[in-house]
Formats: structure tokens, sequence, C-alpha cells
């Protein structure tokens, strides 16, 4: 690797770390939080880069799609100013490399942002916060927004210089392949995430009627025979505990049948159909838009 020429200073660091701040300030559908990962990144590509050229190019390669809990992406950006620091001098980090990085790292990451801020340390806060309002106390609300900016930028700065430490590390170590050991790790672990995330948020039902079967005497709950009251219930919890259906008719669905072989198909079969979109370079926003088309279609006649 070529010896320094061109180094971030703290200065660089700090300005990047307080644009992180506005890191959703431009949030869209398309790339979501990728604007304000490249306006947090424009003092380290200005300190980095000289020309024109060189800091478009920069500037472009982190226009890209990235996502993840607003704070636990200062790590990120401290890894990514350190590989483009040991780019700009001279080292073979090439553009898939920083993108591969910073796609396996925003996702487990976020996985751990979210509880940790918005389920733990803010209800927290705000408990604390809500004792002393709630005695009229103004002390209350000033509490809550200093110790919760006071705790959101002390963990930006550190986390941020952990990372850029992390990545100095990482690129020390280029003719042993080091960087593309954790780049190919890094790609793994955001596919591994992506994976486990499909079945919870990818939700596709076909609720469909395909088939419609008389229950025989006996086999379904006889609502009209049961006694008043509490004994009612507790005789219908335990009839239907027993095996005994609810309704004298069987209603199957497309999506009993669909669940019955493999439970979320469907979701899976329609995330490979968006990553295959992608990949043949369809925007986003045409997929988004042709998703909403083709459910409020198909719900209209009956299908989903």
């Amino acid at each position: 690797m070529a010896e320094k020429n061109v180094s971030l200073t703290k200065q660089d660091r700090i300005s990047v770390c307080w644009r992180s701040t506005f890191l959703q300030g431009s949030w869209n559908y398309e790339r979501m939080q990728n604007g304000g990962f490249c306006y947090a990144m424009i003092p380290a590509i200005k300190r980095l880069y000289s020309t024109k050229e060189d800091q478009a190019a920069a500037l472009k390669r982190h226009l890209e799609f990235f996502n993840t809990q607003p704070y636990v992406g200062a790590p990120i950006l401290g890894v990514t100013m350190a590989l483009e620091e040991d780019r700009a001098n001279g080292a073979p980090v090439d553009d898939a490399a920083i993108q591969g990085v910073k796609v396996g790292m925003m996702g487990p990451l976020a996985g751990v942002g979210d509880p940790i801020f918005w389920f733990t340390v803010r209800p927290i806060l705000g408990a604390l916060a809500a004792s002393f309002a709630m005695s009229g106390n103004i002390l209350g609300p000033i509490l809550f927004f200093v110790l919760w900016n006071v705790i959101r930028y002390a963990f930006l700065w550190y986390t941020q210089e952990f990372g850029y430490k992390a990545g100095t590390a990482i690129t020390k170590d280029l003719s042993g392949g080091l960087l593309q050991k954790v780049t190919q790790g890094a790609s793994i672990l955001g596919m591994f995430v992506l994976g486990a995330l499909v079945q919870r948020w990818v939700n596709v039902g076909f609720p469909f009627v395909v088939s419609k079967v008389t229950l025989s005497e006996g086999a379904f709950i006889d609502w009209e025979s049961l006694p008043l009251g509490g004994e009612g219930i507790k005789s219908a919890f335990m009839q239907y505990t027993s095996g005994m259906a609810l309704d004298p008719v069987k209603v199957t669905t497309m999506q009993d049948n669909l669940n019955s072989l493999v439970p979320g198909l469907a979701g899976l079969l329609l995330t490979f159909l968006c990553m295959y979109l992608l990949k043949k370079k369809v925007s986003p926003i045409v997929i988004i838009l042709g998703l909403f088309v083709v459910g409020i279609v198909l719900h209209v006649i009956g299908i989903m």
C-alpha cells in the first residue's frame, strides 16, 4: 500500500459527525438515506480529493442505496472514511468494496440500534423527564433535551472514531486479502439479515376460496346448544381445544394450501422478483408503483 500523502484531520471528522445528524434530512423511497450519507461525507471528500472529477466520482459513489438506524450510521461513516482515505492514497480499494462494507454493516447495526435507542434509552429518559414535568417542574423537558442530545452525540462521535480506526486497520493488510474477506463477510451477513426479515416484513395473502366442505354433526361447535354465561364460554373453549371446528362449513383458501406447502412462499418469491428487477436496473420507484397497482387490481378482483 502506498504511503499516505493525505489524511483526514480531527476537524474533518468532527464535521462529518455533525453532518451525520441530518442523515435522514433528504430521506426518499428510492435510496432512502443516501442523500444524508453523501452530505455527511462531503468534508472528508473535499479533504481527500483535490480535483473536481475525483470529488464528483466520490459523491456519486455514496449516492447508492443506504438505510440504517440514524445513530448507528456513525461507525459505518467511520469505516467508510478510512477506506476513502486509503483509496485516495493509492490503495486498491474499489467502489464495490466500499459499498459492500456499507451494505453489510447497515442491516445488522440497524437491528441493534432500534431496540437500544428507541425502546430503551428514549423511554427511560422520557419517564425521568415526565416525573419532573408532572409536578410542574420545568426541569423535565430541559432534562430530556439535554441528556438525549449528550448521549446521542457522544455515541455518534465515539463510534465514528471506532469505525475510522477499525477501517484503517482493515486496509493495512490489503496484500493478505483482509479487505476482501471483510467485504465478503459483510455481504453474506447482509444477505442473511435480509433473508431473516423476509418472513417478518413481506406479507402476501391469497384469501379467495378454493373449497367449502360441510362438516358432519359433532365435528363443529353447536353454538345454540351451549349454556349461557361463563359455562357456555368454558364449554366452547374446551370443544375448540379438542379439535372441533367453529363453523359447520370448512372453508379452504388458496393461502391455506400455500401455508401447508411452504409458509411464506409467496413473500419469498416476491422478494426474489424484486431482487431480479433491481439487478436488471429497474428503478425502485417503478417497482414500488408496480406493486401498488398490481396489489390493488388483484384485491379488487378478489385474488388477494
